[in-house]
């Protein structure tokens, strides 16, 4: 379950949006969406701070990787997982640089795989952070 926890969904497919939202709310978080990375950073200023992050690469004006990008360069540890259907061979590397508090979830992946990449992620941040 994922009771008290908060997380920022950035997804731009209206579909995946609204699965992933639903599932996340049936796990028992408040959610706040976002369609591009953009609006993920605003989100971010204007509603922080969240427990996780979970968002698209593929996005219109700035992608997931960018934003997060972003978000490390601010300073802020927020764990992240990063969801793809790209098959790009460098896209764990680029998920990894973005530091040890990030998953790369592969599209399709079913709400139990969500579940346990969020868990994943929060886990070693907590750790980390004691």
């Amino acid at each position: 379950m994922l009771s008290h926890a908060r997380v920022l969904v950035a997804e731009d497919d209206p579909d995946m949006l609204r699965s992933v939202t639903q599932a996340l709310r049936s796990l028992g978080a408040e959610v706040v969406t976002a369609t591009d990375g953009a609006e993920l950073l605003q989100k971010l200023a204007d509603e922080g701070p969240f427990t996780v992050i979970v968002t698209d690469v593929s996005m219109p004006w700035m992608n997931g990787l960018q934003a997060m990008h972003a978000v490390r360069y601010a300073g802020l540890g927020t764990p992240v997982v990063v969801m793809t259907a790209l098959q790009d061979s460098r896209l764990p590397q680029d998920v990894q640089a973005l530091g040890a508090h990030v998953e790369l979830l592969r599209k399709p992946f079913g709400i139990a795989e969500l579940e346990t990449a969020i868990h994943a992620v929060a886990g070693r941040a907590s750790h980390d952070a004691a």
